[in-house]
């Protein structure tokens, strides 16, 4: 039995060696190996980096559009009666209550469309690390100061202490029309969040400013925003504390529909790389065809030794798998070299303004890496079955009678 066994790696180790006398099934050996292992280190590489993307993003849409936010379904707003209760029954939640109105932003002829956020700064600070990051370099003392987005300042050469025209939709009667309510506000600061969309069109501002300017009822806000680290499970239990006039809304809910785009093309990307593997392994079955073809004497002689066809379906099952496995091993070994060189040196830089980063990003996942050595494995067993089974069907008896 231990003869017979060792037979299979026997034939396995000789098949594998370069035929000189046939060398394009040697060939077609090497390029499927190859093409396995490119195909391997480019999934892996393209997933990591459409990972980094969407993790950042993520990131950044995070930051910016809160983990949870309480909003009134009644024009009157939330109570702060009710911003303590919150307060006192989820001790580590953090609250940042705020109102929020449209302006148009304008400088010399330039205008721009904002959306002007009142907040208190020390609560905001806590469950915003861009808005913390700004006061770190700017003090917000005066009832009209405001924060405005790195991009706006670009756009509208804003400096610290500058002023800034803002035009709200509030309107106000004057005479016989009403017009739009007008405050010139002094710049202190700027944010930014990396997001060109948030960076010109956000601006923060005291609650004190903005309650002015709506003429808001005191103890009264448009909102609340709520810091959790695991908001996908604190949300049901805020959800049966809060009245009926009051509702909540997870920040993966507000951009669902742009996070779901994101996978989508996140599972089409890895199905169109992953046809490079499968490519790559029809040259498996290819080369193994051409060595049963070319071996078909050798074969039907080992049958009339005493090898049995399980054997001999064994010994090509082992030796595509052979190639294509140390392909795939080859392929992960390159794309960790690969992702090395890319996250330490700068080969590709990324434009700073659109991205907010120049550094390419780079995160891949475990169930990622899992999922292309599973389906590239799948592949290559698939691709090895078939020309075992064929050798199996050899009639010893006819090859050596007529070959």
């Amino acid at each position: 039995m231990k003869q017979q066994t060792a037979l299979i790696p026997y034939l396995t180790k000789r098949y594998l060696r370069f035929d000189k006398s046939q060398p394009f099934i040697s060939i077609a050996a090497i390029l499927a190996f190859a093409g396995v292992a490119i195909g391997v280190m480019v999934l892996i590489v393209a997933m990591a980096i459409m990972n980094g993307f969407d993790k950042d993003f993520e990131r950044k849409l995070f930051t910016m559009n809160y983990p949870l936010t309480l909003y009134p379904k009644v024009s009157q707003g939330i109570s702060e009666e009710l911003l303590k209760e919150l307060e006192s029954s989820f001790p580590h939640l953090l609250f940042s209550p705020y109102l929020r109105t449209q302006a148009i932003s304008k400088s010399g002829d330039a205008m721009e469309g904002a959306v002007v956020f009142g907040v208190d700064f020390e609560r905001e600070k806590q469950i915003n690390e861009v808005i913390a990051e700004a006061l770190k370099e700017s003090e917000i003392s005066g009832r009209f100061d405001i924060l405005v987005g790195s991009e706006l300042r670009n756009e509208f050469f804003l400096a610290r202490d500058s002023k800034l025209m803002l035009i709200f939709t509030q309107l106000e009667p004057t005479g016989l029309s009403l017009s739009p309510t007008m405050k010139r506000f002094d710049v202190k600061g700027f944010f930014r969040s990396g997001l060109t969309a948030y960076d010109k069109g956000y601006i923060f501002a005291s609650l004190e400013a903005i309650r002015a300017i709506k003429k808001k009822e005191e103890g009264y806000y448009d909102g609340i925003h709520v810091f959790a680290k695991e908001p996908m499970k604190e949300i049901d239990s805020i959800r049966a504390k809060l009245p009926l006039e009051v509702g909540i809304v997870g920040w993966w809910q507000q951009n669902g529909n742009f996070f779901a785009a994101l996978q989508l093309e996140k599972r089409a990307l890895f199905i169109v790389l992953m046809l490079i593997i499968l490519i790559a392994s029809l040259n498996i079955i290819s080369s193994l065809l051409m060595t049963v073809m070319n071996r078909r004497r050798e074969i039907a002689l080992l049958l009339t030794l005493g090898a049995t066809q399980s054997e001999i379906k064994r010994t090509f099952f082992r030796l595509g798998n052979t190639i294509g496995l140390s392909g795939i091993a080859l392929g992960v070994l390159l794309a960790g070299i690969a992702l090395w060189v890319l996250s330490t040196f700068p080969i590709i830089s990324l434009p700073a303004d659109v991205y907010g980063s120049s550094k390419l990003p780079l995160e891949l996942s475990w169930i990622d890496f899992g999922m292309i050595l599973l389906g590239s494995t799948l592949i290559v067993l698939l691709s090895s079955y078939y020309p075992a089974h064929q050798a199996t069907k050899i009639d010893p008896l006819s090859v050596l009678r007529n070959e």
